[in-house]
């Protein structure tokens, strides 16, 4: 059934009275975050693209939940009293990368629950890891207005235990790096070959070239993306 959201007029700038959630929403974020929601408009927007047109999306709670996503994994990292702040760095990277992002928000099953606009969902948008990481980004941020840190510290540790558990693996952009550093060669150049498709659902194409060496492209839904699997091509093939 399509769910009728009507625009209130807005009392000032950047605050909007909006629909009640969805009650599969209020379920899944209930499950979710261990607490029922408090306000419907807060979460509303954390489960709102752009695409939809509506007054509030997920942008600036995105933002926020960027910023406490990175200060949760970073004192999580600093626990680990052997490690260098070269490798904490790297570490951190890889934890709070785009990919990593969207792999924890498929992992919780945030996809169904996103709010896009008819011709987004037509385009797989759900299916986007930069649109799937800002949304879990923008409930991080969601959960640190409405109940404070401590509860999007808890909730971060869970989500992210996995691949906090996957171990040192790099972040292939800086394999790369160190490769290339290590083997006496100029730096890695990315370059953006194309960019297709609507803002809401584009793609990029991005090779990686080591002077001397060779060159990698690869595809992504964002330019990040794209830069991150050329990098990790590049290494399965000359590395």
């Amino acid at each position: 059934m399509d769910v009728v959201y009507r625009r209130a007029v807005e009392p000032h700038r950047g605050h909007v009275l909006s629909a009640a959630l969805d009650p599969a929403a209020r379920a899944f974020l209930t499950a979710l975050t261990g607490g029922a929601p408090a306000r419907d408009d807060l979460w509303q927007a954390a489960l709102t693209h752009g695409s939809l047109g509506e007054a509030r999306d997920y942008q600036r709670l995105e933002f926020l939940g960027d910023r406490v996503l990175g200060l949760v994994i970073a004192e999580w990292l600093h626990e680990d009293a052997g490690a260098s702040e070269g490798a904490l760095s790297q570490r951190l990277n890889v934890l709070v990368s785009r990919e990593t992002n969207a792999g924890v928000a498929r992992a919780l099953g945030i996809a169904p629950h996103i709010r896009l606009g008819k011709q987004a969902r037509d385009d797989g948008a759900a299916g986007s890891d930069n649109i799937l990481g800002d949304v879990i980004e923008a409930v991080i941020g969601a959960l640190f207005v409405e109940r404070g840190y401590d509860a999007a510290r808890d909730f971060v540790r869970r989500a992210w235990a996995p691949p906090m558990a996957a171990g040192q693996r790099k972040h292939p952009k800086a394999a790369l790096q160190e490769w290339a550093a290590g083997n006496r060669r100029k730096p890695p150049v990315y370059t953006l070959v194309a960019r297709e498709g609507p803002d809401h659902a584009a793609t990029f194409t991005v090779t990686v070239t080591v002077h001397g060496v060779g060159e990698a492209s690869a595809r992504g839904s964002s330019k990040q993306d794209a830069e991150t699997s050329a990098a990790r091509d590049f290494m399965d093939r000359f590395g």
